[in-house]
C-alpha cells in the first residue's frame, strides 16, 4: 500500500496544483467586476430634483454649461470632456458645512494629484457675491490647484438649473425663484457626463468611498 502511494505521490501533487490553478482561472473569469450605477432622476430623492424631470428613467446627462472660474476664464463642458470629475455646490462665506466640504475636496485633489484623468468642479450657490476675484482669494487660501479644480460662478438661474436639473443635488426654497438650500452632496461624473455616485461631502468615510469608486469607475475605460 505504501509503495502504491509513493508511486503516485508526484502525480497527486501535480494534479492538486493543476486543480488549484484551473479553479483560480475559472473564478477570475466568472468574477463580475463591480460596476457603479448610472443615476437617473427617478432614482434620486425627489426633493433634490426639479419636478419637470422627477420621473425620467434613462438617458440623463449633465447639460452643457458656460460659467466663469476663479481666474476669470470661461469654463464649459468641453473643459471636462473625456474626464471623470467630482462636482459640488458651495459658497465662500458659508461657515457651516462648506469649510468641511472644501477641505475634503482638497484631500481628493491631493490623493489624485498624479491622476490627470480626474478633475474637480465647485459651483457657487451665491454667484452674485462670489465673483472671480472672491473665488480666487478663496482658492489661494484653500490651496486649490487651478489646473485640476475650477471654482465657478455665473448667473443664479444657470447654476440653479444645473443643480436641480443636471446634478440633482440641491433642494429649492418654495416660493423663491432661483433660490437653493445648499446641501453636502458630492457627485461623481463619468466621461459621458453621467452621474455615477452621490456622497456626503462632510463625512470622511464617504470621501474614502468616493476615492474607491473613482478607481472602480476608471476600470470601465481600460482597454
Amino acid at each position: 500500500m505504501l509503495r502504491f502511494f509513493e508511486r503516485y505521490k508526484v502525480f497527486a501533487i501535480v494534479m492538486t496544483v493543476l486543480s488549484i490553478i484551473i479553479i483560480t482561472i475559472i473564478y477570475n473569469l466568472l468574477k463580475v467586476p463591480k460596476k457603479l450605477p448610472i443615476y437617473q432622476p427617478e432614482m434620486v430623492d425627489s426633493t433634490l430634483v426639479d419636478s419637470t424631470i422627477q420621473y425620467v428613467k434613462k438617458y440623463h446627462k449633465i447639460a452643457p454649461f458656460q460659467l466663469i472660474n476663479q481666474n476669470g476664464d470661461t469654463i464649459t463642458q468641453e473643459d471636462y470632456k473625456n474626464k471623470i470629475y467630482v462636482a459640488d455646490f458651495f459658497f465662500t462665506t458659508c461657515q457651516t458645512i462648506c469649510p468641511i466640504m472644501t477641505d475634503h475636496m482638497v484631500q481628493i485633489q491631493k490623493e489624485l494629484k498624479e491622476d490627470s484623468d480626474v478633475l474637480l468642479l465647485s459651483h457657487s450657490v451665491i454667484p452674485e457675491y462670489d465673483t472671480p476675484k472672491i473665488l480666487k482669494e478663496y482658492a489661494i487660501k484653500k490651496g486649490v490647484d487651478d489646473t485640476r479644480w475650477n471654482l465657478v460662478t455665473g448667473s443664479r438661474k444657470e447654476i440653479y438649473t444645473l443643480a436641480r436639473k443636471s446634478y440633482l443635488a440641491v433642494k429649492n426654497i418654495p416660493g423663491e425663484e432661483d433660490a437653493m438650500v445648499h446641501t453636502e452632496n458630492f457627485m461623481l461624473i463619468d466621461k459621458k457626463s453621467q452621474i455615477r455616485g452621490y456622497y456626503d461631502g462632510t463625512d470622511p468615510k464617504e470621501i474614502e468611498r468616493l476615492l474607491e469608486e473613482i478607481e472602480i469607475l476608471k476600470l470601465e475605460y481600460e482597454d
